[in-house]
């Protein structure tokens, strides 16, 4: 009987010690997590069906740029298409996608459309004249923007302007806090040549 006691508080202690070394810790190389629980939800939980609503602008070196309700900047994905998204698995981890049907806040005026794309596995992600959208976990603060310019899983990722281009260089942290201003000047444009599009 005794020898039955031991077993079983040796295996449940086994597993207390399993479960918390599944519980993360995280490597050294891991972007910090960004402070809004909504940049890192990956489910389909109430809380992730309204990330995409009341989307604002912000201005960043001079630039409209879109961001989440919480002011958090909106980013795309370079080797997307208007239908598909092409950041899945480990890429979404580091690159939330803004899920959702899109909205925006009192307020605010964009001159693109807002849509949305049925990712593969199930979950409606929202996007901006054709790019959907993600939050970088990065962004520590709303209104950051390291993702900018940036190559990672496989593609360049561009902050989200109003008028869809480019901004071929690095950001600093919005210059003003996020609100509702307008986005409808299309001020956002580009440093470099081209403009919004796939294949970058």
């Amino acid at each position: 009987m005794r020898n039955r006691w031991l077993a079983a508080s040796v295996l449940a202690a086994a597993a207390v010690v399993g479960l918390a070394a599944c519980g993360g810790s995280s490597s050294s190389t891991t972007p910090a997590a960004a402070s809004t629980p909504k940049a890192n939800s990956g489910s389909t939980t109430s809380s992730s069906s309204d990330m995409a609503a009341g989307i604002k602008t912000t201005s960043i070196d001079g630039r409209t740029v879109l961001t989440d309700a919480a002011g958090f900047v909106l980013y795309w994905f370079a080797i997307d298409t208007p239908t598909q998204s092409n950041c899945n698995g480990t890429c979404a981890t580091y690159w939330p996608p803004l899920l959702g049907t899109p909205s925006l806040a009192s307020g605010v005026s964009l001159t693109g459309a807002l849509g949305t794309i049925k990712r593969a596995n199930g979950q409606i992600q929202a996007t901006y004249d054709g790019h959907p959208l993600y939050l970088f976990k990065s962004d520590t603060s709303a209104g950051a923007a390291t993702g900018n310019d940036l190559v990672a899983s496989g593609g360049k990722w561009w902050v989200m302007t109003s008028s869809g281009s480019k901004i071929k260089k690095s950001l600093s942290s919005s210059s003003s806090s996020s609100s509702g201003s307008s986005g409808s000047s299309g001020s956002g444009g580009s440093s470099g040549s081209g403009s919004g599009g796939y294949g970058y």
